[in-house]
């Protein structure tokens, strides 16, 4: 959520910074009805103020209040419950269109209205150029049976599928391999966390009220299956003060996550890049305010530590402030390639939402004892995502005798060197 402070004090600048996403944002409307906030509240304090010193009159002379006051006393009762309710609802209304507005992007985030206006601006060792024709994903895991969308399908419907033999063991392999990096090298504490979250937790993280439709409810209970796991990893301060000290807080999660994919209908149908349910394990840090840009160039380096290890070429993106996800005010994506489908494909997208999420979880922390609670800032990173390393690695590391070599770092959690 937006500060209405910011807001108040700056309309142009934020107006701009949200046209800049492609938004016509209501910056007129807000000031106004702040305005007239401000206004109810100013007049309900002096109308407090009046009530108390009769009171106090009253009190001091140990009389009974005359005829007069009586009924001055009830018409200003009747004027600050006005008051009160109209405040109320001009509250209401600041609410749900500051709920509307994502969150502004960085002066350094490239200007343009989508995903063409994204910039490399790094880029690891360049794809092997190869001697014979590289099967894509699904082709080969139909020769050797390592996943089967028709049986996904069968049970589920489309963009489900099921993974056999050594497809599982290899997924399993890889999330347990990226945790322990994680976990082991790179200072994330590991949290197995809830799949189903409450409304609260939904909106705190962004993904509501915007984004209902893309997401699955079970309405009886108020709970929501997690479409990542920044949702819960988010919520796990929520409505704390973080002592001094804390901070930052690194975590680390392996999780489902799952989505309806409706703004995907008809894109990427073949195979297990898009999907309804995948696997991915997330980094998520709470941070200073004044440390999170370095952060999130250190979580960068995080995402690309595992890609540069299993030995896939990569590149990062600075997303435009058109492809920035809604509570983002600075994304990056990292992506590996696939020779089989000649695709990049992003394994990692990279955010730092400021204090954005924290405003709305209220989440803060203490940079003294004595000092008064600020907002933390939030980011988070796919560390990395499945199933498309899966992809990747069976394009990646397939040999002119049609099998897949599985990259050194994961031998020892696979079992197996090569699939078949």
């Amino acid at each position: 959520m937006l500060s209405i402070e910011q807001i108040v004090n700056d309309p142009d600048f934020v107006r701009q910074k949200l046209v800049d996403r492609g938004e016509t944002p209501p910056i007129d409307e807000i000031v106004q009805l702040d305005a007239g906030r401000r206004t109810l509240v100013h007049e309900g304090d002096e109308l407090r103020a009046r009530r108390n010193e009769v009171s106090r009159g009253i009190g001091q002379s140990g009389g009974k209040p005359s005829p007069g006051q009586i009924a001055e006393m009830r018409s200003v009762g009747d004027r600050i419950r006005t008051i009160e309710a109209d405040q109320d609802e001009i509250q209401q209304k600041l609410h749900d269109l500051l709920m509307a507005l994502p969150n502004l992007p960085r002066d350094a985030v490239p200007v343009g209205p989508d995903e063409d206006s994204n910039v490399i601006v790094r880029e690891g060792s360049p794809p092997t150029d190869r001697d014979f024709d590289v099967e894509p994903n699904w082709d080969f895991a139909d020769r050797t049976g390592i996943f089967d969308l028709a049986a996904g399908a069968k049970m589920s419907g489309a963009r489900f599928y099921v993974l056999k033999g050594k497809g599982a063991a290899l997924q399993r392999a890889l999330s347990d391999w990226m945790l322990d990096v994680h976990t082991r090298e790179h200072g994330y504490i590991e949290i197995a966390p809830p799949y189903m979250v409450r409304s609260e937790a939904m909106t705190a993280a962004g993904n509501l009220p915007k984004f209902a439709d893309e997401l699955f409810h079970d309405e009886e209970d108020d709970l929501w299956l997690i479409p990542t796991a920044e949702v819960v990893l988010n919520y796990l301060h929520s409505g704390e003060i973080i002592e001094p000290g804390k901070l930052p807080l690194k975590y680390v999660a392996h999780t489902p996550c799952f989505r309806r994919e409706r703004t995907a209908a008809g894109r990427d149908t073949r195979g297990i890049k898009r999907v309804r349910q995948f696997e991915k394990v997330e980094m998520f840090q709470f941070v200073d305010p004044e440390q999170s840009e370095g952060v999130l160039d250190a979580m960068i380096d995080d995402a690309i530590d595992l890609c540069e290890r299993l030995g896939l070429p990569w590149r990062l993106l600075a997303l435009a402030t058109g492809d920035i996800s809604f509570q983002s005010a600075q994304t990056y994506d990292l992506e590996v390639w696939s020779p089989g489908i000649e695709e990049w494909l992003e394994v990692s997208s990279l955010s730092d939402c400021t204090d954005f999420q924290a405003r709305r979880s209220n989440t803060r922390f203490r940079r003294q004892p004595d000092a008064g609670p600020r907002f933390v800032h939030s980011l988070n990173g796919s560390g990395l995502a499945l199933p498309r390393i899966v992809i990747a690695i069976l394009e990646n590391f397939q040999q002119p005798d049609g099998t897949v070599t599985i990259p050194e770092p994961l031998r020892s959690y696979t079992g197996f060197d090569s699939i078949p």
